[in-house]
């Protein structure tokens, strides 16, 4: 259940640490993307992964945005 674990954190904090999350996470994958390019990248499933992951926080985003409505 690490995938619970992840999205209770992500509830637990504010809007600008989600922003600030989520930047991160698309530098990664933009990093991952670039390294799977010029076959420097080993664990190919981390792009999934990290996808997966910023549709969580944007997820959470929305959730938040509509509460404070």
């Amino acid at each position: 259940m690490k995938i619970n674990a992840f999205v209770e954190e992500l509830k637990a904090k504010s809007a600008a640490e989600l922003n600030e999350e989520l930047v991160a996470a698309k530098k990664e994958l933009f990093n991952l993307r670039f390294q799977n390019a010029t076959n420097q990248l080993e664990n190919t499933s981390r792009i999934k992964e990290v996808r997966k992951n910023i549709a969580r926080i944007q997820t959470v985003i929305t959730e938040k945005a509509k509460v404070a409505e």
